[in-house]
């Protein structure tokens, strides 16, 4: 995954207990997600537990750094860089299939063991502990080839006790739309839409509840392909983002491959 995003000068971010203004940055990163399948059902649906982790690297240069929210500049322009290892994050789901529909539940954790460190500008872990869920649903109808899927949920942020930091509760929701132009090959659009619900606090909130929101769309194709004797995927998909208040705003590139172990 590339990600690319900035914001102006006249913006003013808290990063590693910090109050910076006019951040740009970018981050490589590599992540795996193995996950085991369980071949009993459960209620009536399949199960499987998954394992989210990774690393890579990641440069956040900001234009300067602030005493307090509108005060004087302490600096000037400062750029960090750093490479590590990202949060760990634990997954159950829960899915259903009957005939074009389908329908799944989830629940994950993010687990701060990334690299972070207070005072840094580029950081690869949050450093506080996270507790996500929702559900899904997609349409699929192999005869048309028409597929529509979408999934939303819940975050619940813990404190990160190092700044005194507590970013607020957040919904989320993820479509993909897509057209199959053979049995292997498909192409549509993805997006999502990002809005806080509850305000950050804790005595590291310098800047009030700072709610924040912001909305992507791009283009995908997809390509299922054999491969000694088993059935790959892959998916290139790109956000590009709008309508961002209270956090930068930029675009993104995806690259997944799915591996049948």
């Amino acid at each position: 995954m590339h990600n690319s995003s900035q914001a102006g000068a006249d913006k003013v971010f808290t990063r590693g207990g910090r109050l910076v203004a006019g951040v740009e940055g970018t981050a490589d990163l590599v992540v795996a997600f193995p996950t085991y399948v369980f071949a009993t059902p459960l209620a009536g649906g399949q199960a499987s537990l998954g394992v989210g982790a990774g690393g890579g690297h990641m440069r956040v240069k900001a234009g300067a750094t602030l005493a307090a929210p509108g005060g004087p500049m302490v600096s000037g322009a400062e750029t960090d860089t750093l490479d590590g290892v990202a949060d760990l994050y634990p997954t159950a789901e829960l899915k259903w299939h009957d005939g074009a529909h389908n329908t799944m539940v989830y629940a994950m954790a993010g687990v701060p063991v990334g690299s972070y460190q207070a005072g840094r500008l580029a950081n690869l872990g949050i450093n506080h502990l996270s507790l996500d869920g929702g559900a899904g649903y997609t349409y699929l109808d192999p005869k048309k080839g028409h597929e529509f899927s979408v999934v939303a949920g819940l975050t619940y942020n813990f404190e990160n006790r190092d700044t005194d930091y507590r970013n607020g509760n957040d919904f989320h929701v993820d479509f993909a739309a897509s057209q199959f132009l053979s049995e292997q090959l498909h192409v549509g659009l993805v997006g999502y839409h990002y809005q806080q619900l509850t305000g950050d606090s804790g005595s590291g909130a310098k800047l009030g509840d700072f709610k924040s929101r912001v909305s992507a769309i791009g283009p995908q194709v997809g390509w299922f392909f054999p491969l000694g004797g088993k059935k790959y995927y892959a998916n290139l998909k790109a956000f590009d983002e709008w309508g961002a208040k209270n956090r930068p705003e930029g675009w993104s590139v995806w690259l997944e491959l799915a591996i049948p172990l």
